[in-house]
């Protein structure tokens, strides 16, 4: 194991461990050149510090990274550093499909269907570069989280040229080949059988052959029978338990040729699930390889070493990447001496039978040899009694070819294509061409109509419903799953993973082909509150509606510090993150609160009890003029304005009028004062 935050290659930085197995740990890192994350896949100790592992690794490492396709995990680099070898993948997130498995137990038909054509055109495209992956397993399937399916982990598996090649790598012991159980010659139909296998588990949740140790999980590979994948999945269709059956015949020859020719039959197993079209060549001659207790133990004893590693599960890596459950490239597999040297001998044979056929055939060109009966100079072969003439079967029904070619003792395989000028059923071409002369008992290949291909399908209505539920109902109805494709939009109407809108809408009648898309809600989109308190309520509806809230109950508050018609304050808190839609209250100043008094009488009061009184009802006295009254004595207010009874704000001025005294003393009191002033005149005046 590596330190996280360690770098390797100078532009990896390891942030995280997420799966292990027998020959590696996967990481979790940063590419600080491309800013991206990648998965790193990391070597044991014990496997670095192997030379001879080393070299095989980094060539095969590099073979892996000439591959380029949608269903396949990217290798992107290869380096060492520090003495830590590592390989440099495509990051995926996402579940693998053993998992996934896990989780739903038993596969719908058309999903596993669709999973399987996704693997098949991975791995045909490695086959294509003349890679045998030699290791396929639901562990190493990833299904990433927009539904693409990914083949990963081509650790075990070796660059080949254009000849077979040998192998001792036991594989995960539940899905490889009998080839590769018993150390036979590896190609790509070794692959074939092992996504068979996986086919097998993703219909009936389970693994065909199972038992108490990897030895004994091999042997049955070797000489048990199949249980029908039917008999645990009542409702598979016959379509697909024919194709996996051809997947897992024991004997390569009676599998699948290509998986070009595997993808044709899932496409046409989607278009006609119960229809018994899939053809194994020689599945009826075919016996079960019975071994003898020496056999069983001389396996035993070649892979004894690799048990206590399958016992303890490292073979069953779970990381992000899909896993990593490599076994050692240089470790003993299924060694069986026995069975190699009965391989070479039948080798032997089989090329004096060719060299005798050989010899015989050119001995009778060149007139040394004769065969059937000579009628005079004539040298040409007489046609053997066994051998037929081929029917024309053109046109025809795959039911009637079939019968027809029956008839005259031939066999019949069918293959399927779209035409626009044959109708669905007919058969397209034939070969061998009619009137060939072949050998009874002989295959004739026919290429039968699909039609157009385009099968008529009510589109069902899956708005509102869960993705997952939409797709199954889709499906059900006859729609791909490769045909079904995903928009994702935030909404606040519907809940998040429900479908929002499709296209075409539900109850359209449409080509079983046809593209159907599905908007998918991500929930309510999150965004930051604005804080609008103090704005203008115009200004912060506005505000409030450009942040995509809504704004709710509008109230309204006297306030001593926020003017009139301003925000005093809002309801969610502002900065906070909300999802889209929320309903945000506002409270609205009045401005300052104002209160209205009735003014009270102050007439006939003093001044300073006028000041008391008013001050009691929230007003204030203002001294206005003084006038003279012969009513109220001086320093008593006369009159008052606004007047008492006046309804008036609370805080208002009240005007005081007050009395100077009467007019009368006012004038007596000036002629005393003058008296007082001259004894003169006081004294004329007491005169006067």
């Amino acid at each position: 194991m590596i330190q996280i935050g360690t770098k390797l290659g100078g532009r990896y930085e390891v942030l995280e461990m997420v799966g292990s197995g027998g020959m590696s740990y996967v990481y979790k890192a940063r590419d600080n050149v491309l800013n991206r994350y990648v998965a790193i896949k990391v070597l044991r100790s014990e496997y670095a510090s192997d030379q001879g592992f080393l070299s095989k690794f980094r060539k095969e490492a590099q073979s892996a990274a000439s591959l380029s396709h949608p269903n396949i995990v990217n290798v992107f680099d290869v380096g060492s550093d520090q003495g830590i070898q590592y390989i440099v993948m495509e990051y995926i997130e996402g579940i693998t499909l053993k998992t996934y498995i896990e989780k739903k137990g038993r596969l719908p038909f058309r999903e596993a269907v669709s999973i399987s054509m996704q693997v098949a055109r991975g791995i045909e495209d490695a086959h294509n570069h003349n890679i045998v992956h030699r290791d396929i397993k639901p562990q190493n399937i990833m299904i990433t989280t927009d539904g693409m399916v990914k083949v990963t982990d081509f650790g075990i598996a070796r660059a080949t040229t254009s000849e077979t090649i040998s192998t001792d790598v036991m594989g995960s012991v539940h899905y490889i080949s009998p080839e590769q159980a018993r150390n036979g010659y590896v190609d790509g139909k070794s692959d074939i059988y092992s996504l068979g296998i996986v086919m097998y588990e993703m219909v009936t949740g389970r693994v065909p052959y199972d038992a108490e140790s990897p030895v004994a999980v091999a042997v049955k590979h070797l000489q048990d029978e199949m249980v029908p994948p039917e008999t645990y999945a009542p409702d598979l269709p016959v379509s697909m338990s024919g194709i996996i059956r051809k997947c897992t015949q024991k004997n390569p020859d009676c599998r699948y040729a290509s998986m070009e020719e595997l993808i044709r039959d899932l496409k046409h197993a989607l278009l006609h699930p119960n229809e018994d079209f899939v053809v194994i060549p020689g599945a009826d001659d075919q016996k079960t390889m019975m071994m003898s207790q020496k056999d069983v133990d001389q396996i035993r004893n070649a892979s004894a070493n690799r048990e206590p590693e399958e016992e303890n599960g490292e073979g069953d890596g779970d990381g992000e990447d899909g896993g990593d459950d490599d076994e050692d490239p240089d470790e003993g597999g299924f060694l069986n001496p026995k069975m190699e040297k009965a391989v070479k001998i039948m080798g032997i044979v089989t090329a004096i039978v060719i060299v005798v056929i050989v010899a015989l055939i050119l001995g009778n060109v060149f007139g040394f040899t004769r065969f059937g009966k000579a009628s005079g100079n004539a040298t040409k072969v007489e046609q053997s009694e066994d051998s037929v003439n081929v029917p024309d079967v053109t046109g025809m029904s795959y039911k009637s070819a079939k019968e027809a070619l029956s008839d005259k003792g031939l066999e019949i395989h069918a293959t399927y294509e779209q035409s626009d000028s044959v109708d669905e059923g007919k058969i397209i071409s034939q070969d061998p061409a009619a009137g060939k002369s072949v050998k009874s008992g002989s295959t004739v290949n026919v290429v039968v109509s699909n039609g157009n291909g385009k099968d008529k399908v009510t589109v069902p209505d899956v708005v509102g419903e869960d993705i997952n539920q939409a797709e199954s109902e889709l499906e059900d109805a006859g729609i791909a799953y490769d045909n079904i494709k995903k928009n994702y939009s935030y909404s606040t109407e519907y809940d998040k993973y429900e479908v929002m809108d499709q296209d075409p809408s539900g109850g359209t009648e449409a080509d079983s082909s046809t593209t159907v898309t599905l908007t998918v809600s991500r929930g309510p989109q999150q965004v930051t509150v604005p804080n609008v308190v103090g704005d203008s309520q115009s200004d912060a509806t506005s505000a409030l509606k450009s942040a995509k809230l809504s704004v709710g109950a509008i109230s309204s508050s006297y306030s001593d510090t926020v003017e009139e018609g301003c925000v005093i304050s809002q309801s969610v808190t502002a900065g906070s993150s909300v999802d889209t839609g929320t309903t945000v209250n506002l409270v609205v100043s009045l401005g300052k609160k104002v209160s209205y008094v009735t003014v009270p009488s102050v007439v006939g009061k003093s001044f300073s009890d006028a000041q008391s009184t008013l001050s009691n009802y929230g007003l204030s006295a203002v001294q206005g003029s003084t006038q003279s009254s012969d009513s109220y004595s001086s320093g008593v207010v006369i009159s008052q304005d606004p007047a008492a009874g006046t309804s008036v704000e609370s805080g208002s001025s009240i005007t005081l009028t007050i009395s100077s005294g009467s007019s009368s003393s006012s004038t007596n009191g000036g002629g005393s004062s003058s008296s007082q002033g001259t004894g003169e005149e006081g004294s004329t005046d007491g005169t006067q």
